[in-house]
């Protein structure tokens, strides 16, 4: 940013920030943790005489959470269109502490029978309703509060708190995979991560409670209910198209950088679960330094150029880097390939999320957002299933490589398509 000291206001802004990054942090750190152990609660939750059937159910269940994001950005988007950024906020944070305890204290299978995959199916349904709205609702809150020319640097901390949750959940697992046996870890292990985020909820209620609402939002005289902003979305269906497509090449890219991560290094790579979170660790500081790197450039080239050169760049470059990987694997060879995907996808994602506030009509722009992304993510939420089910189908390890491709397919496109003008090229390079 321009400024060399912090003023008053500035301060101002970075608490602002932090606040309401802080419920982010918390839906992002359950969607980690869960596929991180996500051998471990098939094991506990979807026990089968078939391995690759558990793990399959395990991994659906993590998909079945994005299936309610839709539902949760058409209902809470428009509360949060009409009531406001700040109530609706702190209604998500609530949503997600009860999903998230659903499934750290439900007992497992061997104990309760069929009702436990129930009740954690519940709880992945609620974690995804409420995050149907909360990066829709943050990024729209962050870029209205932020300085002129400098949207996108603002917008990408709402990816940059994924990220610390990333880290966080990771380093959480080298921890406890260091100071217990395997065995411990698949039997009870895996919950402590789960009770870490529950004790995480109160401090998160405190931070929130204190966010104060955008000025534009109190400055606008008119406010839509729920009617005049379905009908508005259905007007404006061409650009929820287009922009669910610019999202699928970030949800197909991260969870696949991320939380497919320590499952693909065990079970597909069989190295050790301490090798593949350590390199989780690395990718998602890596996605921390690029996000807000590349939503500055956004600022200063325009957010079309930078859309276009790593959607080109991830379709020439994702198979062959994971094809490398899977030739002959190491923990180095992993780090290697998982940080220039980090680069691709923190480069992309550092101009995309900017983007999408951009383009959708201002009275409905959260609502809009949250379609827009949770459409999106029903498709890349299942990356690590459609991963495990491509490699078992093909036989070929690499397959998750050709996944990320397409999706970078789907970004192309997009991307020319909404700045498929001079003006649209050109309308938000000082926005």
């Amino acid at each position: 940013m321009s400024t060399t000291h912090v003023t008053p206001a500035n301060e101002s802004k970075f608490k602002s920030v932090f606040r309401v990054v802080s419920g982010n942090f918390l839906e992002m750190y359950d969607f980690m943790v869960y596929g991180y152990y996500a051998s471990a609660i098939a094991k506990t939750y979807f026990p089968s005489g078939n391995e690759f059937a558990s793990l399959m159910l395990a991994l659906s269940v993590f998909g079945a959470g994005f299936l309610m994001r839709p539902v949760g950005a058409i209902v809470l988007g428009a509360y949060i269109d009409h009531h406001g950024r700040r109530k609706g906020l702190i209604l998500t944070l609530g949503l997600m502490a009860v999903g998230t305890a659903c499934v750290a204290l439900v007992p497992g299978y061997a104990t309760i029978g069929a009702l436990a995959p129930i009740i954690v199916l519940g709880g992945r349904l609620l974690q995804g309703f409420s995050a149907g709205v909360e990066l829709g609702g943050v990024s729209v809150y962050l870029s209205e509060i932020a300085t002129k020319g400098n949207k996108g640097f603002y917008c990408s901390w709402q990816s940059g708190s994924q990220q610390v949750a990333v880290v966080f959940a990771a380093l959480i697992g080298v921890i406890m995979n260091r100071l217990l046996p395997p065995e411990q870890m698949t039997a009870w292990g895996w919950r402590v991560p789960f009770l870490i985020g529950c004790l995480i909820v109160p401090f998160l209620f405190i931070i929130r409670r204190s966010l104060r609402e955008t000025d534009e939002f109190l400055a606008r005289k008119h406010r839509p209910g729920m009617g005049e902003i379905a009908r508005s979305i259905a007007q404006n269906w061409a650009i929820v198209l287009a922009g669910m497509g610019m999202v699928i090449m970030t949800t197909v890219s991260f969870y696949m950088i991320t939380a497919y991560t320590p499952t693909f290094g065990k079970e597909v790579l069989k190295l050790s679960a301490v090798d593949a979170l350590v390199v989780t660790v690395c990718v998602g500081i890596s996605n921390l330094v690029w996000l807000p790197l590349m939503g500055a450039l956004s600022d200063r080239v325009g957010r079309r150029p930078v859309l276009l050169v790593f959607t080109i760049l991830t379709i020439l470059t994702s198979y062959p880097v994971v094809q490398w990987l899977v030739a002959d694997p190491s923990f180095l060879r992993l780090l290697m390939c998982e940080l220039w995907l980090s680069f691709l996808y923190g480069s992309y994602n550092g101009a995309m999320v900017v983007a999408l506030t951009e383009v959708m009509p201002v009275e409905t722009r959260t609502t809009g957002f949250s379609m827009a992304y949770s459409l999106a993510t029903t498709i890349g939420g299942f990356t690590p299933a459609i991963s495990t089910y491509l490699i078992h189908a093909t036989g070929n390890k690499a397959a998750p490589g050709l996944w990320m491709g397409l999706a970078a397919i789907c970004g192309l496109i997009a991307t020319l398509v909404l700045y498929r003008s001079p003006e649209a090229r050109n309308q938000y390079k000082t926005a």
